[in-house]
């Protein structure tokens, strides 16, 4: 019986083995053919969502909310349309007034006293033996709370509070005074105490970047004859650039904000004397319940933040657009 024999299992038989060759893709041909899932940019999108949507609820939504109470007369219980009538009212009222000075004193003497202080603490502190120890004494009171910090001022600021007994007990009694019953010291002292809680962060951001200094940068001064003053206007500052834009912007955004030391060393008085912007937002919107004139005056503290942020911020960043060639 003739027929075709066909190779038993095992039997070594000349077979043609076909490699097959998988095809490249780019990115955009295999998310085509994923069935249009996201990619590229929009992959995160997802993940970023909760992230909006937390923005969205507790910032967002806040001040287009308080924009549109600015237009009203709100007391908690009626609401009447006013226009710009809370805004005209900003400028006649005193009070007002001397929230915006006392806020500009917070901003000048925040840049003046915690950053000069925390550079100055820094530097002096950088090579010196005990350096360390040094800057985490100065340090230690950016651990306490403001609240804790408030407190803790108002025992040494009173009448008969420690920084007067110890001036009795030295033997000037002239200088001896209610400090937190009388303006300007009572913001100026306040601004003494923020000082002394705030200075400490600064002293560690000054310090990171000194020791981002390059030794060879140092090194090389030092070999031109550069050392004390020269030194430091010509090779420390100018590398404690980046630092200091950080440093500043910080100072500026809370001194705009200051509140909780305020409002418990003197609650805004006497008489609202010491108020900032941030406490009369406070005061007119939760113990006198002018909602819309307490929604105009955040409004116009958005903006002086906003702004002023973005201007210092404009000028002190490098300009990273495109170069013409």
């Amino acid at each position: 019986m003739t027929g075709t024999a066909t190779p038993a299992h095992g039997t070594t038989a000349k077979s043609v083995r076909v490699r097959r060759r998988v095809p490249t893709r780019t990115p955009h041909q295999a998310a085509k053919a994923g069935g249009g899932r996201l990619g590229g940019p929009l992959a995160a999108l997802p993940w970023a969502l909760p992230a909006f949507a937390l923005v969205g609820v507790l910032l967002v939504y806040p001040f287009f909310r308080s924009v549109y109470g600015s237009f009203f007369e709100d007391n908690g219980f009626t609401s009447s349309y006013t226009g710009l009538d809370n805004y005209a009212r900003l400028a006649d009222d005193p009070i007002f007034g001397r929230s915006v000075l006392n806020t500009l004193m917070w901003v000048a003497g925040t840049l003046l006293l915690p950053v000069l202080a925390g550079l100055l603490i820094a530097v002096a502190t950088h090579r010196m033996r005990f350096g360390g120890i040094a800057q985490l004494i100065v340090v230690l009171p950016f651990a306490i709370s403001g609240a804790a910090t408030a407190v803790l001022w108002n025992f040494m600021l009173t009448s008969d509070g420690a920084v007067n007994q110890v001036l009795r007990g030295i033997g000037l009694d002239g200088w001896a005074q209610s400090w937190l019953l009388e303006w300007p010291q009572n913001t100026l002292a306040m601004i003494v105490a923020s000082t002394w809680q705030a200075t400490g962060l600064n002293v560690v951001l000054f310090a990171i970047g000194l020791r981002g200094i390059p030794r060879e940068t140092v090194e090389a001064a030092e070999l031109d004859g550069a050392s004390g003053w020269r030194m430091f206007r010509h090779i420390t500052l100018p590398q404690l650039r980046a630092v200091t834009v950080v440093v500043v912007g910080m100072a500026i955004v809370n001194s705009l904000k200051a509140f909780d030391m305020i409002w418990i060393l003197t609650k805004g008085g006497p008489s609202r004397s010491s108020e900032t912007l941030a406490l009369s937002m406070y005061r007119e919107t939760f113990r006198l319940f002018h909602v819309g004139y307490g929604s105009a005056i955040a409004l116009v503290l958005s903006m002086i933040v906003v702004a002023s942020s973005w201007m210092y911020l404009r000028r002190q960043m490098p300009d990273t657009g495109p170069t013409k060639s």
